[in-house]
C-alpha cells in the first residue's frame, strides 16, 4: 500500500533584506528589465524603480502582483510579504493536517491505482514524502543510510551506493538529472538546490557513451534487477492552482514501462495495484 508521510510546515526566515532589494533579485533572476516588469504589472516604471531602491514602501498588493509576474513560488511570496512589514499570505500545511486531507488521500489513490509500475511524491528539494509498493524494486541494494528518511531521490540516484551501480546508460541519467536540477536552481536560486548539486557533481562520473541512442524521444532509466535490464520514462504531475506552500512544492513522478520486457517484468512482480 501507498504509504504518505509527513511533512513539516516551515515558517519563512525574513533574514532582515529588504522587500524592494529582494524583488530586484527575483527581476533580475528572471531576465527583465524594469520597463518589462512594470508593463506586465501595469505600474509605472518610476514607480518600480521607487520600491527597489527603497524610496517607497509598496503595498501588499503591490508585493503580490509583481511576485506574481515574476512567477515567485508561495514560500518566497510569503518571505516578500515579510520583509515588506506584512503577515504571510499563503499557509503550509502538513500533508497529516485536517485542511490537506483530500490531498492526502488524492496521493494514496494516485499512487496505488499506478501499482505495478513505481511511483514517488517529491519536495522542492527533491525529498521523498511518498512512494508505492514498486519503488523497492527500483532501490534494490542502495545503502541504507541512503533509505533513511529524509531520503533525498536525486542523492539515492547518483551516489555510488545508492541505484548508480544498477543504472546501465549512468552518464546519461546522470546530465538528464543535473540539468533538471539546474532548471530548479535557475527558477528559484534555492540554497539548498545549490549544495545538492555541489555534492552530486562530486561524484565519480561515468565517461559518456560512445554513442547514444539519438532515436529514443525520451531519456529512459535503464536498470539492472537481477539479469534483467528494464527501461522506463517518467512524467511529472505538479498540483493546479495551488494556494498551500506544501502543495504547491509537491510533484508526483510517474514510472511508465518503456519497452514490452519492462512491462512484462513489473506485472509478474509481487506488487498487486490495490485498486
Amino acid at each position: 500500500m501507498a504509504k504518505v508521510t509527513s511533512t513539516t510546515a516551515i515558517q519563512p526566515d525574513a533574514a532582515g533584506f529588504p522587500v524592494g532589494r529582494l524583488l530586484r533579485n527575483w527581476r533580475e533572476r528572471r531576465r527583465l528589465t524594469q520597463l518589462e516588469l512594470a508593463l506586465r504589472a501595469e505600474v509605472s516604471a518610476r514607480h518600480l524603480s521607487f520600491v527597489e531602491t527603497g524610496r517607497s514602501r509598496p503595498t501588499s498588493e503591490m508585493i503580490l502582483r509583481l511576485a506574481r509576474q515574476l512567477d515567485v513560488p508561495l514560500r518566497e511570496r510569503n518571505l516578500l510579504l515579510l520583509s515588506g512589514g506584512y503577515a504571510p499570505l499563503y499557509p503550509a500545511n502538513g500533508l497529516a493536517d485536517p485542511p490537506m486531507s483530500a490531498v492526502h488521500d488524492a496521493i494514496e489513490h494516485v499512487l496505488r491505482a499506478h501499482e505495478p509500475f513505481p511511483a514517488v511524491v517529491i519536495d522542492t528539494s527533491w525529498e521523498l514524502v511518498a512512494a508505492n509498493e514498486a519503488v523497492p524494486l527500483l532501490t534494490e541494494g542502495a545503502a541504507g543510510e541512503l533509505l533513511e528518511p529524509p531520503v533525498n531521490v536525486m542523492r539515492l540516484s547518483l551516489h555510488p551506493d545508492g541505484m548508480a551501480p544498477r543504472i546501465v546508460n549512468l552518464a546519461e541519467w546522470r546530465a538528464h538529472l543535473l540539468h533538471r536540477l539546474d532548471r530548479d536552481i535557475e527558477s528559484t536560486a534555492d540554497a539548498t538546490l545549490i549544495a545538492l548539486r555541489d555534492e552530486l557533481t562530486a561524484y565519480p562520473s561515468p565517461p559518456p557513451a560512445s554513442s547514444p541512442d539519438t532515436r529514443a524521444i525520451l531519456v529512459p532509466l535503464q536498470l539492472r534487477a537481477g539479469d534483467t535490464v528494464i527501461s522506463l520514462f517518467s512524467t511529472t504531475t505538479v498540483f493546479g492552482t495551488p494556494r498551500d506552500v506544501t502543495l504547491s512544492e509537491l510533484a508526483i513522478e510517474s514510472f511508465y514501462p518503456a519497452d514490452p520486457p519492462t512491462a512484462a517484468f513489473f506485472k509478474g512482480s509481487n506488487v498487486t495495484s490495490s485498486r
